[in-house]
């Protein structure tokens, strides 16, 4: 079977692939403990789950506006005036399945064969291929763990060319859980503030923050940058509704439109059901959110201390999100059995088999001195996993 060209030049997600493994051997009856999940391991909060079973008993299980309903809009508008003074008409949001689905949609509405995109590495998994999908080319602009794997003004200035169209920043970041300060936004804006280059806010995170600082993104450190910067959000991490499948942009009118349209032909409108839980969890109490991430923020420290006690193995503290990326390349040149570890991906294999512990190579994010680990899972997972991880290390020699 002869497939389209395009087929060959993306990779399957790492990530969704090493989760299915994991539940995979689970099904033989193996005891695997998953780090490889990106979402929160917390129910739905309640008041979310009534407002789509209100939402059924009423009957709003038809067709919606293919960008989403007006009362989702508005929630979306409200949220981002009361949390990122922002302000949007409704005109300049669009609503579609998921954050990735938004990421698509504007990929597909902006890039063009030629167009050049800025992406930091380490990145999500899927953005080189978003944009490979649309025709544009990936531009990786490698950080440093001693810059907290932040990308610097200087380095952003080098990767700009005449065919740069969008830089991707996505804080806190998945996989390093690294957050760009108010300032070091600052500093990126003034690079871009004299160019016509979009910048895309991924702020799924948002919510998920340790840092000292507050929260920001590029449009609302550098206003003037406003007007080219399209934010993408979404309920599935803050509120614990992955599956629900809700994010949203909001941006230049133009381009939204330019979304819409595109959306309208490959899913039409997200599920009426899940626009209606979405609305409660923007407007409704923020309360759990913050229970979520106090858990979140024991978890990280409890994750952070054992995997700096085994021997190899160094991790910084992430400042957001529920990941930890620590420097593995230290344990790379041992062996196991008259088998040899190079490399992130012989590694995690390793852990998988011998310690029967999921977690994702770094070589999928941009960077194979490391791996990811999700801390999205019980203290006592944790607590367990890390000495399983720390017993299979210190087998090899």
């Amino acid at each position: 079977m002869k497939l389209a060209a395009r087929v060959a030049k993306i990779k399957p997600s790492e990530t969704l692939a090493i989760t299915a493994k994991a539940n995979a051997l689970r099904a033989e009856g193996r005891d695997v403990i998953g780090f490889g999940a990106g979402e929160p391991d917390f129910d739905t909060p309640e008041n979310i789950k009534a407002a789509a079973i209100r939402a059924i008993e009423a009957g709003f299980t038809k067709y919606t506006p293919v960008g989403g309903t007006d009362e989702l809009k508005d929630a979306i508008i409200a949220k981002l005036k009361r949390d990122n003074a922002l302000e949007y008409k409704r005109s300049q949001i669009v609503v579609s399945c998921g954050a990735k689905h938004t990421l698509y949609n504007l990929a597909q509405a902006l890039f063009e064969p030629g167009d050049e995109v800025i992406i930091p590495a380490p990145y999500w998994v899927s953005y080189p291929d978003i944009v490979v999908l649309a025709g544009g080319a990936p531009v990786i602009v490698d950080t440093l763990e001693k810059d907290g794997f932040k990308m610097k003004p200087e380095q952003l200035q080098a990767a700009i060319t005449e065919r740069t169209k969008a830089v991707v920043i996505n804080s806190p970041s998945n996989p390093t859980g690294a957050a760009y300060s108010p300032d070091e936004l600052k500093a990126l804006a003034a690079v871009l503030l004299d160019k016509e280059i979009f910048v895309i806010c991924d702020d799924i995170y948002e919510k998920i923050i340790y840092a000292n600082f507050p929260f920001e993104n590029i449009a609302t450190a550098e206003p003037r940058i406003k007007d080219r910067a399209i934010v993408v959000n979404g309920v599935s991490k803050a509120y614990a509704m992955t599956g629900w499948r809700i994010g949203y942009a909001a941006g230049p009118e133009q381009l939204i439109a330019a979304i819409i349209k595109i959306q309208s032909q490959n899913t039409s409108n997200p599920a009426s059901i899940s626009q209606k839980a979405a609305v409660e969890a923007l407007n409704g109490g923020q309360g759990v959110v913050e229970k979520m991430v106090s858990e979140f923020r024991q978890r990280r420290d409890v994750i952070v201390t054992l995997l700096n006690e085994i021997d190899g193995v160094k991790c910084l503290s992430p400042e957001g999100a529920f990941y930890v990326f620590p420097n593995v390349s230290g344990i790379y040149g041992r062996s196991f059995q008259g088998k040899k570890i190079t490399d992130s991906t012989e590694l995690i294999n390793y852990l998988l088999d011998e310690a029967n512990v999921a977690t994702v190579p770094g070589a999928a994010f941009g960077n194979d001195n490391h791996i990811r680990l999700s801390y999205a899972t019980s203290l006592k997972n944790i607590e367990e996993g890390l000495k399983r991880i720390k017993i299979a290390i210190s087998k090899l020699s």
